[in-house]
């Protein structure tokens, strides 16, 4: 066991990390990429920062010493069914010297085996979008959400910054003066925080700076959102509320009212000491009081962990997730 290497890639939108593991947990590479998602960069481009991250994770780490890899990916479905990015990604895997077979899985089920061993739980994620996902036997089961800023991601960044717009709006509308937070998004927009003497003449301009831009471009509001709270800003405070409210009513539709498996919190909204991971805490925490709820960790490292626990020589991988998932030194 000891000569046994396995590879873990967490491939996002705008970075991908690969890792290199021993066995025994010890880090023996990692390597980085820009974004590796072949839904939003196509997938030569993506597998060309595939083949970054793995150079860089082999870089002292013979290739014939990897057994198996994993690929966390967000919209693996996709890339499963499509022979030309899987073709891309075999190719990049068999450009950085690699002979061993790997498997595709999507990062929610990545995100939870950051969190957590058991075999079963619940995934909550919230960044610039927002899913919830039930996990049976590390594996997805049902998913709730994720459907997109247009039909759904109720609780994400997308939502709190168009909520954050909409509340500035209706200020506007109704001749109020509009609060901090109200202030920091009209700078934002507009440059300013000034008001025009005729207040539509500045609605008309926020309106027409949000919809210049893409749509999803308004999750970038979201930290105005949460430092305002961090403040105690009311309108800030009671968004960062909803969201949360919206964030576990997703997770209730696929977790059952009594369950007591682990909770994973993942995604930039929910880890660290957010004032929304606090609120999505206390709000799940009353909702399903007997479950552990866990902070999502190194993506990489989990996809390494979900490779190696199928190898023959690994008779206890729940032994091993402590030690992949312990921060390098």
């Amino acid at each position: 066991m000891s000569g046994t290497v396995v590879i873990g890639l967490d491939v996002g939108g705008t970075s991908t990390r690969a890792a290199a593991v021993a066995l025994d947990g010890t880090r023996l590479g990692t390597g980085r990429g820009g974004g590796g998602n072949p839904t939003s960069h196509g997938a030569d481009a993506a597998a060309r920062e595939l083949l970054t991250a793995l150079r860089g994770a082999l870089t002292d780490v013979d290739p014939a010493r990897v057994r198996a890899g994993t690929i966390g990916l967000a919209g693996a479905g996709r890339l499963l069914a499509d022979p030309a990015g899987r073709e891309a990604f075999d190719r990049a895997w068999h450009d950085a010297g690699l002979r061993c077979p790997y498997a595709v899985h999507g990062d929610a089920l990545v995100a939870y085996a950051s969190g957590t061993a058991s075999p079963d739980g619940t995934v909550l994620i919230a960044g610039t979008g927002a899913i919830a996902a039930a996990v049976h036997d590390l594996r997805l089961d049902r998913v709730a959400d994720g459907h997109g800023w247009l039909l759904g991601d109720a609780g994400s960044g997308f939502w709190l910054g168009r909520e954050a717009v909409r509340r500035l709006l209706a200020d506007l509308d109704s001749g109020r003066t509009p609060d901090a937070l109200g202030r920091q998004v009209l700078t934002d927009l507009l440059g300013t925080a000034a008001v025009a003497a005729r207040p539509r003449d500045t609605v008309d301009s926020a309106v027409q700076a949000v919809t210049r831009r893409p749509p999803v471009e308004l999750a970038r509001l979201a930290p105005l959102v949460v430092t305002a709270a961090v403040a105690g800003e009311p309108v800030a405070t009671t968004l960062i509320a909803e969201a949360a409210d919206h964030l576990v009513e997703s997770a209730s539709r696929i977790r059952p009212a009594d369950a007591d498996t682990p909770i994973v919190l993942g995604g930039g909204l929910l880890t660290g000491a957010t004032p929304l991971a606090a609120a999505v805490r206390e709000a799940a925490g009353r909702r399903w009081p007997e479950a552990l709820l866990c902070s999502a960790g190194d993506g990489a490292a989990a996809a390494a962990w979900l490779a190696a626990r199928d190898l023959p020589e690994v008779d206890d991988p729940e032994a091993l997730h402590p030690l992949f998932l312990a921060p390098p030194p």
